[in-house]
């Protein structure tokens, strides 16, 4: 749609409408983005929700999802969906899983059941949950990790990739692959030049944001995004602060995740243009102002911080759900007016004086 040096402006057609990008996706890892119904979640204008196979896999199961009719219609939602495979998974839950070249065998954190994930079951199931976009599995290591464990993980990413390639049979299902490398440029451009010959129809970036410092991370989305196909989607995987979501546009990430806006929202941290405020602070027990001044979401509309500040020292629920409804807003705003600075060629001016 636009373009102003690396920062892009474009549209995913997908089953269940187009999303613009840049695009920010609210994380559902279990069919639900918390505290939220999926009506709340299309008025604040959300495109995209993201799930999890490896969870919803486990519980209710994927052939309850399929028997429902998908994804979708068990979760009533009409917009699009992406998958995460499990990949992530391999690294927050080390102590449960077990990798070889098959797969990676889960002891369940329910009940301590075995299951094996190969590339091809991660494709089934994923087929059977009927999202509009999937990942393949990957995987992911920590940081820090050697240039041994590394170089493992790329050549596993690769194979599982191919194999993924083969399994993949609902043309309506979008499969992702994920770049890996950690932090060393070399086998980040092998992991790249390996997976776009496989052709596939968008490639996430995976393995940062694991714990590397923030200067590595832009600098490996540097290097790693102009080896990645121009008319293809790039995906920064676990990627979703306000100052992240900022620095990826400018360098061309087209989509984003992460459970921080929910899971702040849940401990009283609301995002504003000044930075975060903690609503639990005794600041706030007479302040009859909105969170933030000038914001046109429901929370801001309708509630002050006092009114917050005592549903958080009372402990109900509500005030979870009012941040978390303010930080996705303020998401969602701050991704549109990216989409608009791209157009009108302001993007960068606007970017720069963010930075001073």
């Amino acid at each position: 749609m636009a373009q102003e040096a690396k920062a892009r402006w474009g549209r995913l057609y997908t089953p269940h409408g187009v999303v613009d990008t840049p695009v920010f996706m609210p994380v559902g890892t279990q069919a639900t983005v918390k505290g939220l119904a999926s009506e709340e979640l299309g008025a604040l204008g959300a495109q995209i929700l993201l799930c999890n196979t490896y969870h919803l896999y486990l519980r209710p199961g994927s052939e309850i999802v399929a028997q429902a009719g998908g994804l979708h219609r068990f979760m009533h939602w009409s917009g699009a969906i992406l998958t995460d495979s499990g990949g992530f998974q391999v690294l927050s839950l080390a102590p449960l899983r077990r990798l070889s070249d098959e797969g990676v065998i889960f002891r369940s954190h329910l009940d301590g059941s075995s299951h094996l994930f190969t590339p091809e079951k991660v494709v089934e199931i994923q087929e059977q949950l009927r999202p509009d976009i999937a990942m393949v599995l990957d995987e992911c290591p920590p940081y820090p990790a050697s240039r041994e464990a590394i170089e493992h993980a790329v050549r596993r990413t690769s194979a599982w990739a191919h194999r993924s390639r083969r399994a993949w049979r609902r043309e309506e299902v979008s499969f992702f692959a994920i770049v890996q490398g950690g932090v060393y440029p070399d086998l980040r451009e092998r992991s790249a030049r390996e997976l776009v010959q496989l052709d596939f129809p968008g490639y996430a970036i995976g393995g940062l944001s694991v714990g590397e410092p923030k200067e590595l991370t832009y600098a490996m989305l540097d290097y790693t995004l102009p080896l990645l196909p121009v008319t293809k989607p790039r995906y920064l995987m676990g990627v979703g602060t306000p100052e992240d979501i900022l620095e990826g546009v400018a360098r061309g990430v087209d989509m984003f995740d992460c459970v921080l806006p929910t899971r702040l929202g849940r401990h009283a941290t609301a995002f504003t243009q000044r930075g975060r405020i903690n609503l639990r602070r005794a600041a706030y027990l007479r302040d009859f102002g909105p969170l933030e001044e000038g914001c046109s979401c429901y929370t801001c509309r309708h509630y002050t911080r006092a009114y917050l500040h005592h549903l958080f020292r009372a402990g109900e629920m509500l005030g979870p759900r009012l941040v978390t409804l303010h930080n996705l807003h303020f998401l969602f705003r701050l991704t549109e007016r990216i989409r608009e600075a791209i157009a009108s060629g302001t993007f960068h001016r606007w970017y720069r004086s963010l930075r001073r």
